[in-house]
């Protein structure tokens, strides 16, 4: 915990330089900050900032973290990882834009057709497509024109378009 950590002054260049995981554990030089800390984590940072500035390796161990996600053949939500990047990616996707995929306008005009151009700014997550396909059947309801999102579908540019009557990727 945060209170910890700054009493045994588990923090700076010298404690993040040290390769030792058996040093890291026992590091304590006494610094006594811990209570100082907390009251400036509160006044300063959000969920967002929190997790990124405060979640360690050290901690997703301890707690054994883990990231998940749905596995189409089995049915069921499973353990995709206990990697801690993708453990502090995914916890951090899920409470930016409130885990919901960041999608923006490219061009009302698009191919000079006044088609709609969309693009998915892919943060990790790849959309799920019965709702992206939804989208832009919704939106082709709206508009009057084709729509078209551009995305990352297992690793590759994909552009899916819908023009009223076709789904085209």
């Amino acid at each position: 915990n945060i209170e910890d950590r700054w009493n045994r002054g588990c923090f700076g260049r010298d404690y993040e330089d040290c390769d030792d995981w058996q040093t890291k554990q026992h590091w304590n030089t006494n610094a006594g900050l811990g209570r100082q800390k907390i009251f400036e984590v509160r006044r300063i940072h959000n969920d967002l900032t929190f997790i990124d500035e405060f979640l360690t390796l050290d901690f997703c161990r301890e707690h054994k973290l883990f990231s998940f996600g749905f596995n189409q053949d089995s049915g069921y939500y499973e353990i995709e990882s206990r990697e801690f990047d993708k453990v502090k990616q995914q916890l951090l996707f899920s409470l930016t834009n409130l885990g919901r995929p960041l999608i923006y306008v490219v061009d009302g005009n698009y191919g000079n057709r006044g088609e709609l151009l969309l693009q998915h700014r892919f943060t990790g997550p790849e959309l799920k497509l019965d709702y992206a396909w939804a989208t832009l059947e919704n939106l082709f309801r709206l508009w009057k024109r084709p729509v078209h999102l551009e995305t990352m579908l297992e690793e590759k540019v994909k552009l899916l378009s819908f023009d009223g009557q076709e789904r085209k990727s």
